[in-house]
């Protein structure tokens, strides 16, 4: 059965079909293979779905397209560039430290690339950027979108592997820093090299006026995550709050969303949902079919014997997840592969909060390379140019993401330091 799912799955990508039909129709053509009955599809795309963590995802993601339409981007963007925005190259710094922020709510790569891409990617080309430039920063910096909590896919890999989604999101602040420290480092470099940048302070508020105008937008990740450490709401609670807290402020305070725009959010967010919800109802489909047949025990045995320690496990792991985030959807690849590998990554002595890290920050990578990129079609689309114009600046910033992914993978105190701290056993 296996081999028979595997080569359809194969065949399928290779006909471009899009990656949630290729997952379910393999898992179709396995139950027909095993004469096994036909109502375990509907069964097993029941169960996995049926979950209450996945509940989070249409809110988080009607909470970044709520932000986007009501002001709070904006704001975020000018919070920043008060911040960071009077030194050369401190515009391509404010585009890494907004997204940070706008991170810490919406829990989504496209959604951060939309939402702050249409503010900064101009504003960027305005100071002399180039436009592929401009197009490959945004996409690389909204990768944070997955990385800082609350983070979907980090929703996901607790759902799957059955982790503590709380672990996983205060262990993601540590990754997430490093990674927006190590951006904001290169583009500082980078601007001083090219000589671009010596007007980025042109516009720039004072600190103390643009926190002021910013001041309900930035206590939007204080009341959630503060709500989620301080035992107040769960991760999926906190969605719903900040979907009502987005609300008021874009409506009452704001004003900036307008009756007839709430329908053109409440479609773009449904749509949105119900794609990742036909990723995850497939992709389970497929890993209750795999795991029945034995796969994930095999895979773990045969990596035992080959990667016989826990550095070359990692480093093994590693490469392997590079490649596959490159051809399968962020989402997709944690749902199936997630239940496979944290056993074995266990069996390793790796803690399953830290491996998850490893595989959230890894995959996350697939979102910024080609060809199945979808920050890169998102900025590209923004930006209003072809994809094979940025690649060449896209390289340097993937170089900087995977020299943190080695760090991170190498130094667990980066990702478990805080976990520990505040989960203290």
């Amino acid at each position: 059965m296996t081999p028979v799912m595997v080569t359809t799955m194969v065949v399928c990508f290779a006909l471009t079909v899009s990656v949630a039909v290729s997952i379910g129709l393999a898992s179709v053509v396995g139950i027909q293979v095993s004469n096994a009955n036909m109502l375990i599809s509907v069964k097993e795309m029941f169960n996995a779905i049926n979950k209450f963590p996945l509940a989070a995802i249409p809110f988080f993601i009607l909470a970044g397209n709520l932000m986007e339409t009501g002001g709070i981007s904006r704001r975020l963007v000018d919070f920043a560039k008060s911040l960071v925005g009077g030194v050369q190259g401190g515009l391509p710094m404010t585009c890494v430290l907004t997204c940070m922020i706008f991170a810490a709510v919406s829990g989504s790569s496209v959604a951060t690339t939309f939402a702050i891409g249409a503010i900064l990617i101009p504003a960027l080309i305005k100071h002399g950027y180039p436009t592929s430039y401009a197009a490959a920063l945004q996409a690389t910096s909204a990768e944070l979108g997955v990385i800082i909590p609350p983070s979907i896919p980090m929703i996901l890999y607790g759902v799957s592997a059955e982790v503590s989604i709380g672990e996983l999101f205060i262990a993601g602040f540590g990754p997430g820093i490093l990674i927006s420290l190590a951006l904001m480092a290169f583009v500082y470099v980078y601007c001083k090299f090219k000589g671009l940048g010596k007007n980025d302070g042109d516009g720039r508020l004072g600190v103390g006026v643009a926190t002021w105008r910013a001041g309900w937008a930035l206590l939007m990740p204080v009341i959630i995550l503060g709500g989620i450490y301080g035992g107040i709401f769960t991760p999926t609670e906190a969605s719903a709050v900040a979907v009502l807290y987005a609300l008021i402020v874009g409506t009452l305070i704001y004003r900036e969303i307008k009756l007839p725009q709430l329908y053109t959010v409440l479609r773009k967010s449904v749509i949105s949902s119900s794609v990742i919800m036909f990723i995850i109802a497939n992709a389970g489909l497929f890993a209750f079919l795999i795991t029945r047949a034995g796969v994930p025990e095999a895979i773990g045995h045969w990596l035992e014997g080959v990667l016989r320690s826990p550095t070359m496990f990692l480093l093994g792991v590693n490469a392997a997840l590079f490649v596959i985030g490159m051809f399968i959807e962020t989402s997709a690849a944690i749902i199936v592969l997630a239940p496979i590998l944290a056993p074995v990554a266990l069996h390793f002595g790796v803690d399953p909060v830290h491996f998850g890290l490893i595989m959230v920050v890894n995959l996350a990578l697939g979102m910024i390379t080609p060809p199945f990129g979808v920050n890169l079609f998102a900025a590209c689309t923004v930006a209003r140019i072809s994809l094979d114009r940025i690649v060449g600046h896209l390289v340097p910033f993937v170089l900087v993401i995977l020299a943190c992914l080695l760090v991170i993978t190498y130094v667990p105190g980066i990702s478990l330091g805080l976990r520990d701290l505040v989960y203290a056993k």
